[in-house]
């Protein structure tokens, strides 16, 4: 595992061997900017998927979160921005340890930029395994642990909204998650050469 300031760029040599060794490139947005915006319909299906889940055992409203009739009243303290931060490592740390011998990996990259944290792998990863990695900060964040968090009366107001911020900021993720499910076969392999994702199917199927 190796710490970064900055996300990793797509290596050229490395693209042209991996084409040459049969990997596919997947379809994806140029940019990070490209997949928030195509990410946004995503981004309101899993906040109310998450507020759907808070509501089985607790009640929200948006009176919790300031707002009432004709006002908005906004209140953002230090603790709330220190909250935030740890809720964006935790997110990024589920990613990572769910990688395979990710503490040993020379091909896994962690970092911190003004824009957030990063997890980016350029390990061969099973499919189902590469899903279980992309989805686990938002099905442990946003549905496991708002559930056992208002079975045992935890759940605060500061927590639900963590919960659904962390629902909302798990919009890329989703879209990425329904590009792997249109385009990688069951059984293939994926990996990534920085930002850019490619996947290869089973030789062993291919042969068969």
């Amino acid at each position: 595992m190796k710490l970064l300031n900055k996300l990793p760029q797509s290596n050229p040599n490395l693209h042209v061997e991996l084409i040459d060794n049969g990997w596919i490139p997947m379809k994806e947005p140029k940019n990070l900017r490209s997949a928030i915006l195509l990410s946004i319909p995503l981004m309101m299906i899993a906040s109310m998927i998450s507020i759907g889940v808070i509501n089985i055992f607790s009640s929200i409203s948006l009176n919790d979160f300031g707002f009432s009739e004709g006002a908005i009243i906004i209140t953002i303290n230090f603790s709330i921005i220190l909250w935030l931060v740890l809720l964006m490592i935790i997110h990024e740390l589920l990613h990572l340890m769910f990688i395979p011998n990710f503490m040993k990996s020379k091909k896994t990259f962690v970092g911190l930029t003004l824009f957030g944290a990063f997890v980016i792998t350029e390990e061969e990863i099973l499919k189902s395994r590469y899903i279980f990695i992309t989805v686990a900060p938002f099905i442990i964040l946003s549905i496991i642990l708002p559930l056992i968090l208002s079975v045992v009366g935890l759940l605060t107001t500061t927590l639900k909204f963590l919960v659904i911020l962390n629902a909302m900021g798990s919009s890329v993720d989703l879209l990425n998650l329904l590009l792997i499910m249109k385009q990688v076969p069951n059984n293939a392999t994926l990996t990534c050469n920085g930002p850019n994702t490619y996947w290869k199917k089973d030789q062993t199927e291919q042969i068969g």
